[in-house]
């Protein structure tokens, strides 16, 4: 069992389409159902990029975990919706390069947590947190005794936070960034990029058909200009905020002619 892991089970709904599927399927995983591929489809349909953008997404998570780990020496990571198992996990490119590397991954879909209790059975240097990324004080209280939170963390916040509502209370995305920041030790990153669209009516149909895809249980396509409102004054590396693509690449990026026009990942990493 993995270190701190809650051996609770809970329901997996496979009646409606959940994001961590989805994001599977688009991805050519195999923990996914009919209704999240039908999901997926109805996606595309409204913005044909999607399955690049799942790809370019996962791309940039590989290149900030190792860049973190071998130019800063980050040697701990939490992973904010994290969600299913994949290529090339958060604790398998960060322990390749250096093996006491710690990752906690944190989500509140039950599949995610019934994968990743079989995944990472025998790892003693992950742990899995059933919970609520907007639930900090729970989240801090899970990991105690697992990361040492007097030396640096990367939080990360790879292309979830348009799966959050905006609110009028601590559980609005800002709100969010703002408190984790607030309690992670000097010398920590914030790893931060979400799905935005310079499209109105992109944006706007998205957001509907996630909303009523999976029950409510998504947010807002967003613009660049709000998510860079999340880093606030935080120290933002080169090459600033950007389409991920564009994020220390390790190949030349796609020229324009080629870019996705509907929609991108756009994000960056901030040192604290």
């Amino acid at each position: 069992m993995a270190h701190g892991e809650n051996p609770q089970t809970h329901h997996i709904d496979v009646t409606k389409p959940s994001v961590a599927r989805m994001y599977d399927a688009l991805l050519g995983g195999v923990h996914n159902y009919e209704v999240d591929q039908r999901a997926c489809q109805d996606l595309l349909r409204i913005a044909p990029s999607t399955q690049l953008l799942a790809r370019n997404n996962r791309d940039f998570l590989r290149r900030v975990v190792r860049i973190l780990v071998q130019d800063y020496g980050i040697r701990q990571f939490l992973d904010h919706g994290s969600g299913l198992p994949a290529q090339d996990n958060v604790h398998e490119v960060a322990q390749r390069l250096n093996g006491d590397c710690r990752v906690a991954y944190v989500d509140n879909d039950p599949m995610v947590h019934a994968h990743g209790r079989s995944t990472l059975d025998d790892n003693d240097n992950t742990l899995v947190i059933n919970a609520d990324m907007r639930d900090t004080a729970a989240v801090h209280e899970a990991t105690r005794g697992f990361l040492d939170w007097d030396q640096p963390i990367g939080a990360l916040f790879v292309s979830v936070l348009h799966c959050l509502p905006d609110t009028n209370d601590d559980r609005d995305p800002g709100a969010l960034i703002r408190r984790v920041a607030a309690t992670l030790p000097p010398g920590s990153f914030l790893v931060l990029c979400q799905l935005v669209s310079d499209d109105a009516t992109v944006r706007q149909d998205v957001t509907r058909l996630m909303t009523e895809a999976t029950g409510g249980q998504w947010g807002r396509v967003r613009q660049t200009d709000e998510v860079r409102g999340y880093f606030g004054d935080l120290q933002i590396l080169e090459p600033d905020l950007v389409d991920v693509v564009d994020w220390r690449p390790d190949t030349p990026p796609p020229p324009s002619d080629i870019r996705a026009t509907d929609w991108v990942e756009w994000g960056g990493v901030a040192r604290l």
